[in-house]
């Protein structure tokens, strides 16, 4: 039995990580990411507490009760995301609803109860091979390594919502393998059953919603959800993750034709194109190609297209928007990049005369979910430079946003005067587009002239076009005191303190570009609109956190005190006090660290799916490796190896990374990896050093374990939105060093 707890146990984890990352990108695309983050945050707890409930059910951790208990993790698996989808949850209404509220309750208890078996499972197992923890461990961590990989094979290979019903397969494996004879009919045909209807997950895995067109094609992998809506014979339209919207012009691919059948684009940069002639075009987030078709009409000699997506760039070179865009991307002055927008700025610089964003940042963006609240790197002081150092000589930049351009202002100021440009304000223009509902950056290599700010996208005229007028220089005096006018002009730390949003300039080592929230704009009425809150300054993100700490602090912490009260057997059945801190502690210090990283090591792997599944895989293998030696090595020099690896970390990701970053994905991928596991090396000795010292009182530390791992995965958050990612991990050395400390104490243990 002890062989085969390995397999189980690594059959396990493999499905309870995978189900974690599917279903974050399921509940993300369907009910918005802060959703996924607040809800999965709460469900993980299930972990904590399913080893909670072994310890004071000792019997539920038995060999005879292993096999059910992994059945029921495999079956609830598959059940309880499709009755959270039943509930008709409506987010928005949560703060004014007692119904939707208990609704929200109820969907964390759900997708919580697969966490709470798995909890009573893996903390059975711990307490029953307690004397072979490291290679339990080890088997449990490699096991979850493999999920990570498992899941996005899983998602690309069969549909994210079919996913969710095949990586239950494992622990349905699992079962099979400690059940015995007629026992294991179960977990069989369970397996059976649920494999042969993955296919309906595509339709129950679904919220309702009004489509804003017929949908003509649909595709749902790791990197999101993409519907492609039948708007009219000449207008197609891109939706990923059902917020972030792309458009496609039909087009017979004939350019000989009269002017009055040119195609006209809300914003026109053929002007700033043909002042660059023979230009090269680089549009950043090239989506349904529109941007494209807007640079070969005007003329562009060399057009680069990057597109984080491989499936949105596949429909457009030979896949199903490919004929009706007219072959456009198979034009021999079109190059298509699937690619980090940013990684390719950075290794391209004097390269484009025109780069065009045109909402390059969405909140699909990367939707991480319950991993981290993670931003974009598109909008940082750093990447300004890139994209000054990126233009030629007499290059401009179009970048549009909905609803960032006062931080976006902020960052552009500080980025020229790093750069050392003279007279910052004279080389770049804001434009406010009322009716796109946008506003707009001209930058410019040279200092802007009248005549380039009034007709570089066509005459600027309040009454007949978009354009309306300028918010920098005020092309009025009753504009004079904008915003962002007043940013250019008594700079962002002046402005702070009576602005209605979050103005300070966002950076690599802070790219929380999108929590614009100020405590004082805290308000119930101000929930109404609650998707786009952040952005009109209320605190959403830091209010989830603070939600999620509190009901761990006032609900978890306090159970994971129950068997201090229902005591059986003399004090050495407790787990002591120093041993309570030491496993909180350790559970917190490993999410804070996987948290930062998977943020930090978007900048340089880019921000998808890809990343997280890189810097998750490289941080679960390591640790499984290092957990074998746990017993070989020091407990000193176990903690001092993680302090250090991130004391590297701090100060060698930054040079690393710009030295490396002109290297193919695939390639800092693997550069990614190797940063990050001697780290997760060291990472993987403290549980099974702990462990081995309280023998078979682990599952209680495992339960404490879980518990202060959901602490550290949302505590850091405001570590980091407040002082940097750096700063964050500095805070998570200093928890492995206070766990250090607890493990010296010769009491209370």
């Amino acid at each position: 039995m002890e062989r085969r707890s390995y397999v189980t146990i690594a059959l396990l984890s493999f499905t309870i990580i995978a189900l974690e990352l599917v279903w974050t990108r399921i509940l993300s695309a369907e009910f918005y990411y802060t959703f996924a983050f607040l809800v999965l945050s709460l469900a993980v707890l299930g972990l904590g507490l399913g080893g909670l409930a072994t310890r004071l059910i000792p019997s539920l951790g038995s060999e005879r009760a292993l096999g059910p208990i992994l059945t029921m993790t495999g079956l609830l698996g598959v059940i309880c995301p499709i009755l959270v989808f039943r509930l008709g949850l409506q987010f928005s209404q949560v703060p004014s609803s007692w119904t939707m509220a208990a609704k929200l309750t109820l969907a964390i208890v759900l997708l919580g109860s697969t966490f709470f078996t798995g909890g009573i499972a893996t903390a059975g197992l711990f307490r029953r091979f307690h004397t072979k923890l490291p290679w339990l461990y080890r088997a449990d961590l490699l096991g979850a390594g493999a999920g990570v990989i498992g899941a996005i094979a899983t998602m690309n290979s069969f549909g994210t919502p079919q996913a969710a019903v095949l990586l239950t397969l494992p622990v349905f494996a699992a079962s099979l393998l400690v059940s015995r004879s007629w026992a294991r009919l179960a977990p069989l045909a369970l397996a059976v059953g649920l494999a042969s209807q993955a296919g309906s997950a595509l339709t129950l895995l679904r919220a309702e919603r009004q489509e804003r067109a017929l949908v003509i094609h649909e595709h749902w992998d790791a990197m999101g959800k993409v519907k492609v809506y039948g708007f009219d014979a000449d207008y197609r339209g891109i939706e990923i993750d059902n917020v972030a919207n792309s458009p496609v012009y039909g087009f017979d691919g004939n350019w000989d034709r009269p002017d009055s059948l040119r195609f006209e684009f809300g914003i026109d940069v053929s002007r700033l194109i043909e002042r660059t002639s023979p230009c090269t075009f680089l549009s950043l987030g090239a989506g349904g190609g529109v941007d494209v078709l807007q640079a070969l009409q005007a003329g562009a000699a060399e057009i680069h297209a990057v597109e984080i997506n491989p499936y949105i760039n596949q429909m457009m070179t030979d896949g199903f928007l490919s004929d009706f865009s007219g072959h456009i991307y198979s034009d021999p002055r079109v190059h298509v990049h699937t690619e980090d927008a940013r990684a390719f700025v950075a290794r391209n610089p004097g390269q484009f005369d025109v780069i065009y964003s045109l909402s390059s940042n969405t909140f699909a963006a990367l939707a991480s979910g319950s991993f981290a609240l993670a931003e974009s790197y598109l909008f940082t002081r750093e990447a300004f430079r890139d994209y000054w150092r990126a233009l030629s000589e007499d290059g401009f930049l179009m970048m549009e946003h909905q609803f960032y351009m006062p931080r976006l202002v902020s960052a552009l100021i500080d980025a020229l005067e790093a750069e050392g440009v003279e007279d910052v304000e004279q080389h770049f223009a804001v434009y406010d587009l009322p009716k796109m509902r946008r506003k707009m950056i001209l930058l410019s290599k040279h200092p802007l002239t009248d005549d380039i700010r009034a007709t570089a996208f066509g005459p600027l005229d309040p009454t007949a076009g978009n354009y309306a007028y300028l918010l920098h220089p005020p092309a009025a005096d009753s504009l004079s005191q904008n915003l962002i006018e007043r940013i250019v002009v008594e700079g962002w730390e002046s402005v702070q303190p009576t602005a209605p949003v979050a103005v300070s300039p966002s950076s690599d080592g802070r790219p929380f570009v999108g929590q614009m929230g100020l405590w004082s704009n805290l308000s119930r009425k101000s929930l109404e609109k609650l998707m786009f809150l952040e952005v009109y300054g209320f605190p959403l993100a830091k209010l989830l956190v603070l939600t999620i700490l509190a009901v761990v602090v006032v609900l978890g912490l306090p159970l994971t005190l129950l068997p201090y009260l229902v005591r059986r057997r003399p004090m050495d059945w407790a787990l002591g006090g120093a041993a309570w801190l030491y496993f909180f502690l350790i559970g917190a210090a490993f999410m804070m660290v996987e948290v930062v990283l998977i943020q930090k090591y978007a900048l340089f792997v880019g921000p998808s799916a890809y990343s997280v599944a890189t810097i998750l895989f490289a941080l679960l293998v390591g640790s499984g490796i290092g957990a074998r030696f746990s017993t070989k090595v020091k407990p000193t020099v176990a903690f001092l190896g993680v302090a250090g690896f991130l004391l590297v970390q701090v100060l060698a990701f930054a040079p690393i990374a710009h030295s490396a970053i002109g290297l193919p994905l695939a390639a800092r991928a693997g550069v990614s990896a190797l940063l990050v596991a001697p780290l997760g090396f060291f990472m993987g000795m403290p549980f099974p050093i702990g462990a081995l010292r309280v023998r078979e009182k682990i599952d209680w530390g495992f339960a404490v374990n879980g518990i202060g791992a959901v602490v550290g995965s949302t505590a850091i958050l405001l570590v980091a939105m407040e002082a940097g990612l750096d700063a964050a991990l500095l805070a998570s050395a200093f928890v492995y060093l206070l766990a250090c400390a607890m493990l010296g104490l010769r009491r209370g243990w």
